[in-house]
């Protein structure tokens, strides 16, 4: 019978060759949990902000409310109150909903900011990498060359 040949020296050998850097694996690694981090902390401020006014804008018209629902003495006074409800509640709504867009804004922004500042250390750091594997590829070439 014919006895296959143990290829775990040659590519262990192969291998060993490839020079992998694995500090820069685990800056990449750190440097994209932090970018997480910080874009949760921005999309978790939003939304808390967010439910706090949607909590106000529910309390005011509530409170805007409990006006035409109290019993009136003449029927005018119900359309004057609905009325008066649907004007105050206009108004409430274009007031929220610029608030919301106040928020959606610094969200974007500050989003934004996190992934160009995010894009600047990538960049720095491919470029660290790169003069990295160059110097040692030149070095390799080099001590390949005196070997001969």
């Amino acid at each position: 019978m014919t006895k296959t040949t143990d290829f775990t020296a040659v590519f262990k050998d192969m291998m060993g060759a490839f020079p992998v850097d694995t500090k820069a694996m685990e800056e990449a690694f750190k440097s994209q949990t932090t970018l997480a981090e910080k874009m949760s902390s921005v999309a978790l401020e939003a939304a808390n902000k967010s439910s706090e006014l949607s909590a106000k804008w529910t309390q005011d018209i509530l409170g805007k409310f409990a006006a035409v629902s109290t019993a009136k003495a003449e029927p005018a006074d119900y359309a004057k109150s609905m009325s008066d409800f649907a004007t105050a509640s206009a108004e409430a709504a274009s007031e929220h909903m610029a608030a919301f867009a106040e928020i959606a804004k610094k969200v974007q922004t500050q989003t934004m900011e996190l992934v160009l500042a995010a894009g600047k250390d990538m960049s720095e750091d491919m470029t660290t990498a790169a003069k990295k594997v160059q110097t040692e590829a030149t070095a390799a070439v080099k001590k390949a060359a005196a070997a001969k």
